[in-house]
């Protein structure tokens, strides 16, 4: 019998409605009382492998992936915002914001997971790209981020210096894709069943309800 409700989170950095999704997830687990009856685990998803480390502007990104106009886009900022700020979370979005790569982020995060501290530097990571505008993809900026939470610079430098955590991140993403994941967030629970996008706390609550009855008392 588990002991605690395992929670592999799928997701990225420069995604909006993950830590939408995450803040409705915390929310319903704080509510039930689970905050020590579950594991998270935060795994890596990119959604955009290919692009260069120049990255490229957001509204020339949505227009060029989603043919979204800036109408469109314009509606999706406001519905974001307010979305976060119902829970919390500042979307700060700004004329010449850029998407941008994430694997070394998610090198990172794997490397902090070793740590206990992939949650808090996960968190640091949405606000740093979100909120401050911050180039995620920019290592001296991971690795600044990464030591507000204790994380040594060097300690960084040789997560990313690693080849096989690059290997391995890349691997992982591949085996998330083949199971059938293709969007984010997603969240499997006990790897067994899965929730797709930013679902409501009440739906969060529900599958947690559910799935803590069988949890030894």
């Amino acid at each position: 019998m588990r002991n605690k409700i395992k929670l592999d989170i799928i997701s990225d950095v420069v995604c909006p409605w993950c830590i939408v999704g995450y803040n409705h997830l915390s929310a319903a687990i704080e509510e039930l009382g689970l905050q020590d009856k579950v594991e998270i685990e935060w795994q890596p998803f990119e959604l955009n492998p290919d692009m260069p480390p120049e990255g490229e502007e957001l509204r020339a990104h949505v227009a060029r992936k989603y043919g979204s106009t800036k109408a469109d886009s314009d509606r999706a900022r406001a519905n974001i915002t307010q979305a976060g700020a119902q829970y919390g979370f500042k979307f700060n979005y700004v004329d010449g914001m850029k998407i941008v790569n994430t694997l070394d982020a998610h090198i990172l995060l794997d490397y902090a997971h070793q740590l206990g501290l992939q949650t808090a530097l996960k968190l640091r990571l949405f606000s740093a790209f979100f909120t401050e505008n911050k180039d995620v993809s920019d290592r001296n900026i991971l690795i600044q981020e990464a030591e507000t939470l204790g994380i040594s610079a060097q300690q960084s430098q040789i997560a990313f210096a690693d080849e096989e955590n690059k290997s391995r991140i890349k691997a992982r993403i591949a085996q998330w894709q083949q199971m059938g994941v293709s969007g984010v967030p997603t969240v499997v629970f006990n790897q067994t069943s899965a929730l797709t996008g930013a679902q409501p706390q009440a739906t969060f609550k529900q599958v947690l309800s559910e799935l803590a009855e069988s949890l030894p008392e």
